[in-house]
């Protein structure tokens, strides 16, 4: 049913696709991989609404893309609303995404709050504003997925997000942790979902071109230089170089976590780890039966 190639049997968001081969494998895949991330975490209830964020770049709209199709085929049960947050950058192009999900008929909310002054208030010249505007971001899409009566927000990171993040931690952070599939919010209310937890970065940038989506780049924190988080990337794209698939083998052992293996004593009971030689070394006397 995926293969369907007529176009009055996809969603509008997929009108123009390329007819070629290349193109039906990746989307094929990309589909795929949702649906396996969306069964493996249990993100699916039947009549869910989900609050589905848009920023305008390639990853969020093969976020966006893949729901609906998913949804429009029968497969996803539940009621999409897809968000902008224009949180007032200079020169942010108001005007694409409401006009984009009108024209393709996608349900949708776009809230205007002018975080980007808070974060150049409080940010030092030459500091690194992710972080703050990521928080502020967060806290504005759990209000509006409320008023909203939403019980997830969809969020667009990719394989590539996660592994980066938990190289981050691993590097910087001195803890073993990335940004899972699945997350319950601290007031326990509200779920957050990445359903492209298996997608990788290189599928959502060929999948957007090549659907020609009006991509809005980040100029607040995607354009500063040197940032931790490109550092990361760039180690990535050199093992993957050098070793291609490593990126998807690294995610693998991401959910193959074996706690006795690493060294945190909390996650493992050291202290009462005991050896239990009789199971390997029989009793001399009852050998001595034996005889």
């Amino acid at each position: 049913m995926l293969d369907q190639d007529d176009p009055e049997e996809i969603h509008p968001l997929f009108q123009g696709a390329p007819q070629t081969a290349e193109f039906r494998k990746l989307r094929k895949r990309i589909v795929q991989q949702v649906r396996e991330a969306t069964e493996a975490y249990g993100m699916i209830q039947p009549g869910a609404r989900w609050l589905v964020c848009l920023s305008g770049g390639k990853d969020s709209y093969t976020l966006l893309a893949v729901l609906h199709e998913l949804k429009w085929r029968g497969l996803l049960p539940v009621d999409l609303l897809a968000c902008n947050l224009d949180q007032g950058q200079p020169g942010f192009p108001a005007t694409v995404l409401p006009e984009f999900l009108t024209r393709m008929g996608v349900a949708h909310r776009i809230e205007y709050r002018d975080t980007y002054s808070v974060v150049v208030d409080k940010i030092a010249p030459g500091g690194t504003m992710c972080s703050l505007c990521s928080r502020l971001r967060r806290g504005n899409l759990y209000r509006i997925a409320r008023e909203e009566g939403c019980s997830a927000v969809v969020l667009g990171h990719h394989r590539d997000d996660i592994l980066e993040t938990f190289f981050l931690n691993l590097f910087h952070g001195g803890r073993l942790a990335a940004m899972p599939p699945k997350l319950l919010n601290e007031e326990g209310d509200l779920f957050v979902y990445r359903p492209l937890a298996y997608v990788a970065e290189a599928d959502c940038e060929a999948f957007a071109k090549a659907l020609n989506y009006p991509i809005i780049p980040c100029d607040l924190c995607g354009s500063q230089e040197g940032l931790q988080r490109a550092q990361v990337k760039k180690l990535l794209d050199g093992w993957e170089a050098q070793s291609p698939g490593r990126r998807g083998v690294m995610f693998r052992a991401l959910s193959h976590v074996k706690p006795a293996l690493l060294a945190d004593p909390v996650l493992f009971d050291f202290t009462n780890l005991e050896t239990k030689p009789e199971q390997f070394y029989p009793n001399p006397l009852q050998l001595r039966d034996v005889d």
